[in-house]
């Protein structure tokens, strides 16, 4: 009998597990408060990535705009994410259909851990990248099937 192989794991499986288990073991340690530290951690490290989104950009001769941001976006998109971006003139708009980050949480029935991170990376990103940039988050996964997010310039920005 042959045994069947398996395949190795993305690191975005990968990723997300062990993101579960850090949440689980904040959470039976120190409660909600350990989550509370989860959530400004996920928080700090979007800000830091956004921060290297902006050198990358630099780097390449851009400025830091919203016409520039997933130009120059530090995280490869695989065939395990399913999008559709499109450039309006308020902003940036992409919806999700597939997330592999999401169907390993929502496989793995922690949709609570996954959302610590879902609901806070990208407006970290936004903020870490150009201060006077959000994103609007308006859907999830977990709830809606499917991830909208609008990457815009803050209404009382000088800067664009």
């Amino acid at each position: 009998m042959q045994e069947e192989v398996k395949e190795p794991v993305s690191m975005f499986v990968l990723f997300a597990r062990m993101f579960s288990i850090t949440a689980k073991n904040l959470e039976k340690e120190f409660g909600e408060k350990g989550l509370k530290v989860l959530e400004d951690s996920v928080k700090e490290f979007g800000i830091e990535r956004g921060k290297d989104i902006a050198a990358r950009a630099k780097a390449n001769g851009k400025e830091n705009t919203l016409e520039n941001y997933l130009d120059n976006y530090d995280m490869g998109r695989s065939e395990e994410f399913g999008y559709d971006t499109v450039y309006k003139q308020d902003g940036i708009h992409q919806d999700f259909h597939r997330c592999v980050f999401a169907k390993t949480w929502m496989d793995a029935g922690e949709e609570k851990y996954g959302r610590i991170y879902c609901e806070n990376i990208d407006p970290a990103i936004a903020e870490g990248y150009n201060e006077n940039m959000e994103c609007v988050h308006d859907h999830i996964m977990y709830a809606d099937g499917h991830c909208t997010f609008c990457f815009r310039m803050k209404e009382n920005s000088k800067l664009q």
